[in-house]
């Protein structure tokens, strides 16, 4: 059998208590800490938080796409209009908002 005598002196041992014990209470803080319920509910919002931003950037990165490739159908690589394309286009807004004013004309009456 091991020899499993305690050479420490009782100095010894009542510091190695003393630092267990601060070790121990440091633990416990920090557990109290992260229990409480301000610092639940601070790190929830943290999570929607980052989850809305990540959310949105994705939406931002769709959108701007969309518009590009939008932008892309009516404008050419120099930046010029496709007069091919923004004429029709016009011409089917402006047929849209007239038959819109002659609606809305019609119901007044």
């Amino acid at each position: 059998m091991a020899d499993t005598a305690d050479t420490r002196t009782p100095a010894q041992i009542e510091a190695d208590i003393a630092r267990r014990r601060a070790v121990l209470a440091e633990t416990l803080d920090e557990i109290g800490v992260r229990v409480h319920p301000k610092t639940i509910v601070g790190d929830a919002k943290a999570r929607v938080v980052s989850n809305v931003d990540h959310t949105l950037g994705r939406a931002y990165v769709g959108v701007n796409r969309v518009v590009s490739d939008v932008k892309a159908q009516f404008v050419d690589e120099t930046g010029s209009p496709r007069l091919e394309r923004v004429v029709p286009v016009g011409l089917l807004v402006v047929g849209v908002v007239g038959l819109l004013a002659l609606g809305t004309r019609k119901r007044r009456r």
